[in-house]
């Protein structure tokens, strides 16, 4: 075997592979998207026609109104909150050399071996005994205090890549000419770090938007996205629930989109 037929077949079975990856993530999501057009009441095949009415019945509808707005303000809030929190935990555990930073690495990123539901259920049983003395339940804010908790590891992992690219000798140049501390920061060091951020923010708001087991664990009585869906599947099947899926899905992925277009934009700068 001569080596052009060799790469061929390397080539062959790679793209193959990714093919079939591919095939097999995505035929579920647009199988979902394509029940939620179909007329019938029930997800079944085949279908019994094409309609748009159940995005018409999506958007009467209070309780997946209500649903979605109320993961947007969790996975904003989580997304800003955790975005800052990873961004700082990043420069300290890259840039700067201290007793303990072994330690503080290893904590900062603890809550990435968590599995989702274990850390819900723990952050559940403190929220109840705190509920209990300041008289407070779970809710919106806990929902919120339990992304950030799981979130900002990941964002500052995002961010760790950046920062450790990011050359001190720049901001020592800046110090030279004048600038103080925070102008260094304010105008060499964040702008500089800004497509890492900007990447950590997206990712931050989609684990967010998507959380079902933190905040099935944390939220009580109120319903996001994920727990909305999940409690109509949980008594039926209805069209509704792949029309909100799709709502969902669509500027999620236009989100991702835009990040791969930012990193590619600096990396060619």
């Amino acid at each position: 075997m001569n080596h052009r037929t060799e790469s061929l077949l390397v080539d062959i079975m790679l793209y193959g592979v990714m093919g079939l990856a591919l095939l097999f993530f995505y035929v579920p999501i647009f199988t979902l998207i394509a029940f939620s057009f179909q007329e019938g009441r029930y997800l079944t095949l085949p279908f019994e026609g094409f309609s748009l009415k159940w995005y018409g019945d999506l958007f009467r509808n209070s309780n997946a109104l209500n649903a979605l707005r109320n993961s947007t303000i969790i996975a904003l809030v989580a997304t800003v909150a955790a975005t800052a929190i990873g961004t700082f935990a990043a420069i300290v555990a890259v840039r700067y050399r201290f007793k303990g930073k072994s330690a503080f690495q290893a904590i900062a990123g603890a809550p990435l071996a968590f599995p989702q539901l274990l850390l819900g259920i723990v952050l559940l049983l403190w929220f109840s005994v705190l509920g209990k003395w300041f008289g407070f339940n779970t809710g919106l804010v806990t929902a919120m205090i339990g992304h950030v908790v799981y979130i900002a590891p990941f964002a500052m992992v995002i961010v760790a890549v950046q920062v450790w690219n990011f050359d001190p000798l720049l901001e020592d140049a800046a110090r030279d000419c004048g600038a103080s501390n925070w102008q260094v920061y304010r105008f060499v060091t964040i702008p500089l770090l800004w497509p890492g951020i900007f990447s950590a923010a997206i990712f931050a708001f989609l684990l967010s938007w998507g959380n079902f087991y933190i905040t099935y664990s944390l939220a009580g009585s109120t319903r996001t996205v994920p727990t909305f869906i999940f409690s109509g599947i949980a008594v039926g099947s209805s069209p509704l629930y792949p029309a909100i899926a799709t709502v969902v899905f669509v500027p999620g992925l236009l989100l991702v989109m835009v990040a791969a277009a930012v990193r590619r934009r600096q990396a060619a700068a």
